[in-house]
């Protein structure tokens, strides 16, 4: 198509051309011929270019392409955590190499019984972490999360336990500098025990073995915060049975401090005899307490010698049954026993024969020298042989003397005359 145009103004970047209807069109100045000014006419052929269209077209349809398969197809995948280790009190964690795919990576976050324990530093070098601290013989669950530009992607939880004290096979040992007979009995020993023996020393080494501190894995163990032993350590858990402290097994510490005692199996042996001791000596008192010894029909019965009863001590007396029925005896007897006769013809008179036979035999029974034959002055019943015993048992340690001591009988009260009464009235009846 062929379109004549008049230029009408000419600048330095646009020029200004006039069609046959008077219509203003911006032009290139570039792109007229030279030497052109205004009221020159200049011709314009406009066309179709179809190769070069097709050409546009195919460019970028193969550019969509290439972004579809670049970031359409391959996405980052989840992080695959997995357990690599586990003592006591630690575990550590291992991942395989977070896939990105073409996304831009923004954290790695680790997380222990669904709550946030940290951020993993550097997480496109670190493929391991170690989490310290933890408690024994317990349970957690530990997984991880991937923040991309992509997405959010988390991984499979993961649970693990820690070991008993007494579970020895996450002893991770690196030897260090050691005498070849000392290497040789220290790997022996951690076949025994179920640990691990491993050249390097690596983020799941729990403990560096050696005699003298140098050496390039010395210096690591010691910037990792390991623990530096002797083989005496080694030892000591095989010994005892379970994983010992190292605070007398380091390499300047006092050999004193060292744990020292049986093994395992010595105190299961003590243990048992003393289980199987303690059953047969509760058997054989059982059997002392359901068959009694029953005492030899020869043998004779050994006879109860008398309590002698003394000041401030128990007094062995009849119980307090027998002491009220023997109050209320005395009661009676007392109401009726007749009454004394006056002063002055106790003090002219003395006491006749057979008064004075009773008073002596009622003292020589107070003092226990054998049962009463006579009944008193009223002719009431004299008690029986127990009540008898009662009440000299009963008796005051004082007043038990003071009768013993006038028992010799009517001697007595004759040489003592007027003294009769005195006794009289200390005598129960």
């Amino acid at each position: 198509m062929l379109v004549s145009l008049t230029v009408g103004k000419v600048d330095a970047g646009v020029a200004v051309l006039l069609t046959q209807d008077n219509r203003l069109i911006e032009f290139p100045s570039v792109l007229l011929p030279k030497n052109i000014s205004s009221g020159s006419i200049v011709d314009i052929t406009v066309s179709r270019n179809q190769a070069a269209e097709a050409a546009s077209i195919a460019s970028f349809q193969s550019l969509q392409k290439r972004i579809l398969h670049t970031y359409g197809i391959h996405t980052p995948s989840p992080p695959v955590l997995r357990l690599r280790n586990a003592t006591q009190t630690s575990l550590v964690l291992e991942w395989d190499p977070i896939n990105l795919a073409t996304a831009s990576l923004k954290s790695l976050l680790l997380y222990r019984n669904d709550s946030r324990a940290g951020s993993i530093p550097r997480p496109k070098e670190m493929l391991s972490t170690k989490i310290s601290g933890l408690a024994i013989d317990t349970e957690y669950t530990f997984h991880l999360v991937l923040r991309t530009s992509a997405g959010t992607f988390s991984s499979e939880k993961l649970v693990c336990r820690t070991h008993k004290m007494t579970d020895l096979s996450g002893i991770t040992i690196t030897p260090g500098v050691l005498p070849p007979n000392l290497r040789t009995s220290l790997g022996e020993a951690v076949d025994r025990i179920g640990a691990k023996l491993i050249d390097t020393v690596r983020i799941d080494t729990t403990h560096f073995v050696c005699t003298e501190g140098r050496g390039p894995a010395w210096e690591k163990a010691v910037e990792m915060n390991i623990p530096v032993v002797r083989p005496e350590w080694v030892e000591g858990c095989e010994r005892e049975g379970t994983i010992v402290s190292v605070r007398g097994y380091y390499l300047n510490a006092d050999p004193k401090l060292r744990q020292i005692g049986p093994s395992v199996g010595g105190q299961q042996n003590r243990k048992n005899s003393v289980l199987n001791n303690a059953s047969g000596s509760g058997s054989l008192g059982k059997a002392d307490r359901t068959n009694p010894a029953s005492p030899s029909p020869d043998q004779p019965a050994e006879k109860e010698l008398p309590v002698t009863p003394f000041p401030g001590g128990p007094v062995n007396g009849p119980s307090s049954s027998d002491r009220s029925d023997g109050g209320d005896k005395n009661d009676r007897e007392s109401q009726s026993a007749p009454s004394p006769p006056p002063k002055d013809e106790k003090e002219n008179s003395r006491p006749s024969g057979d008064d004075a036979a009773s008073v002596d035999r009622e003292n020589y029974v107070l003092a226990g020298g054998g049962e009463p034959e006579a009944a008193d002055e009223n002719n009431s019943a004299v008690s029986s042989d127990g009540d008898v015993a009662n009440r000299t048992n009963s008796q005051s340690p004082g007043k038990k003397r003071s009768l013993e001591a006038r028992s010799p009988g009517s001697n007595y009260q004759k040489s003592n005359g007027a003294g009769g009464e005195g006794e009289l009235d200390e005598v129960p009846l």
